[in-house]
């Protein structure tokens, strides 16, 4: 992988696209092995698929979601607490995923 450069992070499918696909995959994969697999592929399918990655600086990434993520999850039918939690623990895996296939952890 060639040296990141946050300026062609702004242009990310463009530069990163490979390693922006290694990094969901990854998360994915990790998520799915712990959690119940149909919430992991709904969050994956309806929520992540419509979120992006930000370069936030100091070797760290933010993930932003669509607005009100309980109301775009139509796939399954869960409780907000459970999607919160599970929702938040994906996250913090895609961003520490992101920061692994960036060479930063």
């Amino acid at each position: 992988m060639a040296q990141f450069d946050p300026e062609k992070f702004e242009d990310k499918y463009e530069h990163y696209f490979p390693e922006l696909q290694r990094a969901y995959r990854q998360a994915f994969e990790t998520m799915n092995d712990t959690y119940d697999s149909e919430l992991i592929h709904a969050i994956d399918q309806q929520l992540l698929a419509e979120s992006e990655p930000f370069y936030e600086g100091e070797d760290q990434f933010r993930i932003e979601l669509p607005a009100d993520p309980a109301e775009q999850l139509s796939a399954v039918v869960v409780d907000d607490e459970k999607l919160d939690t599970v929702l938040e623990r994906y996250l913090e895996e895609l961003e520490a995923e992101l920061q692994s296939v960036f060479g930063f952890a």
